[in-house]
């Protein structure tokens, strides 16, 4: 005999029915702004919360009421899917999907908890591929923030701390964003520059390509060509001798599909380096952006120490929203990501300030 749920458990599983149906909506809204193989996976997830939320229906029964609102995780997630559906989305449902409760949730079906851990899963492949898009110029754009951030107001930290006038600090603060963002612009263009060089470099020579056809059928080295390429000893020879055999079987003595072998890299890494000019500026843009913060009470007149309170204060919240921001996209908790950018900038900033106490009393600053 079948005992009815009480009260509270009604409660709980009328929310877990909203919330399934929520998530399937987020995944259907997804689905909407994207096309071929990802759109089909994503439709396949909303089809999985679909049998979830049968679950929840018929152990409810007729105590399954009018629709409840989903948790406030689940309706923030449906309005961002609605009007971005970016990579940041996914990296929140994947957030959500290891928070699942089905692991401790009696009512819950062991299959269920097993099905939300892959569906962890399935959106850190798809939000890895959006990561991977834009790796390169986002790179560029973190780091050139946190450091303006850090280094600036480490500088005007330092430099406060000797004693100087506020008049000087300004020109300290103002004097490391230029030069900061100049030296971060030029190194990000210089780093992704040689990185795109070096991976070109290693792409297959097309002049290989092209004297392939001239090789003697029985005598040449393309076993080596693939050897050197990762390829064992048998399966190089093996190949060798099927490409130089569709060669020479050839009217025109064309060169089959796969010939030369790829890059022994991954595809998209060009992608993942990112524009050498794009992550100058961005990198040059967000540096500004990021030491332009430390500097701003001092801008606008204040001086002394509160103008040093309200940049610690300032900058600390930037490097909150920063720190969550690659939280959000590498999976992990924000706020965990947020304190330590936070303990980070702070901890800089103490130990320059302490040396510019040190470096005033010892009279090294005039």
């Amino acid at each position: 005999m079948t005992t009815s749920p009480t009260p509270q458990q009604t409660r709980q599983w009328r929310r877990y029915l909203a919330d399934e149906r929520a998530e399937a909506q987020v995944y259907r809204s997804l689905a909407e702004r994207r096309e071929g193989e990802e759109r089909e996976i994503l439709l396949g997830l909303a089809e999985a919360e679909k049998r979830h939320e049968t679950h929840w229906v018929e152990l409810l029964g007729d105590d399954v009421g009018k629709p409840v609102a989903p948790g406030l995780r689940n309706r923030v997630l449906g309005l961002l899917a609605k009007r971005f559906g970016s990579v940041f989305v996914l990296a929140l449902a994947q957030s959500a999907e290891a928070r699942t409760p089905y692991a401790t949730e009696v009512a819950a079906t062991p299959q269920m908890a097993a099905d939300e851990a892959i569906h962890e899963e399935v959106l850190r492949g798809l939000a890895a591929r959006g990561r991977a898009h834009m790796t390169g110029n986002f790179r560029a754009a973190v780091f050139g923030a946190n450091d303006g951030l850090v280094s600036n107001l480490a500088l005007v930290m330092g430099m406060a701390g000797t004693g100087v006038g506020s008049g000087v600090v300004l020109a300290a603060g103002v004097s490391g964003l230029l030069a900061g963002a100049l030296s971060m612009g030029a190194g990000e263009y210089i780093s992704v520059r040689s990185a795109r060089e070096l991976l070109a470099a290693s792409h297959p020579s097309q002049d290989a390509r092209a004297a392939v056809p001239d090789l003697d059928l029985e005598e040449n080295e393309l076993t080596l060509v693939y050897r050197s390429r990762g390829m064992g000893d048998e399966e190089a020879r093996t190949k060798a001798h099927a490409v130089m055999t569709a060669v020479h079987g050839h009217p025109e003595r064309l060169l089959p599909d796969g010939a030369m072998p790829d890059v022994a890299v991954d595809v998209d890494s060009e992608e993942a380096v990112g524009n050498a000019w794009g992550a100058a500026t961005s990198s040059f843009g967000f540096f500004s952006s990021g030491a332009l913060i430390p500097i701003l009470p001092f801008v606008f007149g204040m001086t002394g120490f509160p103008a040093l309170i309200v940049a610690a204060v300032l900058v600390g919240l930037a490097l909150m929203v920063t720190g969550s921001v690659v939280g959000l996209l590498s999976g992990a908790p924000p706020l965990r990501r947020a304190l330590r950018q936070l303990a980070i900038g702070y901890g800089a900033a103490a130990i320059t300030y302490l040396l510019g106490l040190a470096f005033g009393a010892a009279g090294l600053i005039g």
